[in-house]
């Protein structure tokens, strides 16, 4: 197993689905073979409206051939895994590269390898990006460049030995246990949707500057929705409520949608967007998805 970072654009030639799979050729193969249950990092080139940078991770859960297209590849990514970074994490620093692959021997890119749609990247490096992708973890979680325990501390009589288990990989995956997903996932939602609820229009804030407005999944996570703005919407509590037990749910073009299981249909309707359709995000790309959309009418709504 190593770790490994994936190239994608919003304007990919290929059937990516960040949250679900990475589509590939067959030249990536032997490569992207050895990050099966493994985690990766989502990397954004400058193509697309690109920034260079770092914007999620995710774990591979299997690779296997793409039954609908000759010679490619899909790498399955493991449910309930995948999560956009809190921060945009650019692959420069000040005294370099995120990376350190990609710095050649005179401190220049290499601009070869970071052309590569698959590549690894060590323990160390990947630890660091999430920190800083999840910054407001820095100092609740264990930093990769703690190589040693110090080892004048009082009680340890002999010099400490080599530790055979890998250390960076244990700090790696305790890294990911302990990001607090719910908040990451709150505040993504909240900034699509400028702290609006998207069914009523109200953008409701207290005194201490907190939005009354909630953060929905619209593919719950217990059947395996993931924590992605797509998969998202900004709700005001009653309408949340309301939502999570079928009685509204929205068409593929957001149309409000309201069950005939209601017992006061002119009651709702007082609650709406006159428009009858629900606000959508600024950025088309974190529009609620179609098939999240239709999975919330097919398995929550009470028609």
């Amino acid at each position: 197993m190593a770790k490994g970072v994936f190239v994608h654009r919003a304007d990919s030639i290929y059937d990516d689905f960040p949250e679900e799979k990475y589509q590939f050729p067959k030249r990536y193969l032997n490569r992207a073979k050895k990050f099966e249950n493994d985690w990766i990092l989502y990397y954004e080139p400058r193509g697309g409206g690109g920034r260079l940078g770092y914007t999620g991770i995710a774990k591979i859960d299997k690779i296997e051939p793409d039954s609908l297209k000759e010679d490619m590849f899909v790498a399955r990514i493991a449910p309930g895994t995948f999560l956009s970074f809190e921060e945009f994490v650019s692959f420069r620093k000040e005294n370099g590269f995120m990376e350190s692959s990609l710095k050649k021997p005179d401190g220049s890119l290499n601009g070869g390898l970071i052309q590569w749609a698959i590549r690894p990247i060590s323990d160390t490096d990947f630890n660091n990006i999430v920190l800083q992708g999840f910054p407001e973890e820095t100092n609740l979680l264990p930093r990769a460049d703690l190589k040693k325990q110090d080892q004048s501390a009082p009680g340890l009589a002999d010099a400490a030995s080599d530790f055979i288990y890998d250390a960076e990989r244990f700090r790696v995956e305790q890294t990911i246990s302990r990001i607090p997903r719910d908040r990451v996932f709150r505040k993504h939602v909240l900034e699509a949707y400028d702290r609006r609820c998207a069914i009523t229009g109200l953008q409701l804030i207290n005194g201490g500057g907190r939005a009354e407005v909630e953060a929905a999944h619209i593919k719950p996570v217990a059947a395996s929705g993931p924590d992605t703005v797509r998969n998202g919407i900004a709700l005001s509590g009653t309408v949340h409520w309301m939502f999570d037990r079928g009685l509204i749910s929205l068409s593929d073009e957001l149309d409000i949608l309201v069950s005939r299981h209601v017992n006061d249909p002119t009651q709702i309707q007082r609650l709406l967007n006159a428009s009858g359709k629900a606000i959508a995000p600024e950025n088309p790309a974190y529009r609620p998805h179609p098939k999240y959309l239709n999975w919330h009418r097919e398995n929550c709504f009470k028609n």
